[in-house]
């Protein structure tokens, strides 16, 4: 623990805390269990690390005393095995009951391409969100399988109930996506059309604050 961090309050980043909680069950665990058991999971609702950023933040955690690890050979293969700690129990007990939520980052690199739609087409636009239709149903049915079989052991009834939550987002994100083909015909419609030696037409900066002013009077109001 470094002095400048809170005494009983420490500082670890999302991932380590994610791999105490795979630990806190108590079992030994390899680099690859632990994985695996975030791409059953958690990788529907807050993605899935490296193995390379997963030994890394193991190196950490053990270094500041929340697992031990040890290398078990089984002939020709040896692996090594973490076991969370007493304190690394603690800590990540504490993490759960006390620690303040962040809010979500919401990363959606679909919408990136539909708000720099000027740069593209509605036709390019829409087989691009097709294809994000494929990824957002495999994941509904990926989602939706896992949750059925976490409810094959009582063990797993939280995890069950965030893979039942996954199933409904990407249930959503699919009705979402569909809607945005939609909408994309409506702005082609609305935007300004313009010769193909023509500038791209976007409003002057000077706009931008005109409509920010009447946006703060109106909520003012």
């Amino acid at each position: 623990m470094t002095d400048s961090e809170p005494s009983g309050k420490p500082q670890l980043a999302a991932t380590s805390w994610a791999l105490l909680g795979m630990l806190s069950y108590e079992q030994e665990l390899s680099g690859y269990d632990i994985r695996k058991w975030i791409d059953w999971s958690m990788r529907f609702y807050y993605g899935s690390p490296a193995y390379s950023q997963i030994y890394s933040e193991l190196k950490k955690l053990e270094k500041r005393g929340y697992l031990t690890s040890r290398v078990e050979n089984n002939g020709t293969r040896s692996r090594r095995l973490y076991k969370i700690t007493p304190s690394g129990l603690d800590a990540a007990t504490q993490w759960a009951r006390e620690a303040p939520v962040e809010p979500p980052s919401l990363k959606h690199p679909a919408l990136l391409r539909i708000t720099l739609g000027h740069l593209s087409d509605p036709a390019a636009l829409k087989a691009m969100l097709q294809e994000h239709i494929a990824y957002v149903d495999q994941m509904q049915s990926d989602a939706a399988k896992e949750a059925r079989w976490a409810g094959a052991d009582p063990s797993w009834a939280y995890a069950k109930i965030a893979l039942d939550w996954a199933e409904r987002y990407y249930t959503s994100e699919r009705e979402l996506t569909l809607k945005l083909i939609k909408d994309l015909d409506e702005a082609e419609a609305k935007f300004p059309k313009v010769g193909e030696d023509a500038k791209i037409p976007w409003p002057d900066p000077t706009f931008w604050y005109e409509i920010e002013k009447q946006v703060e009077a109106e909520d003012a109001e």
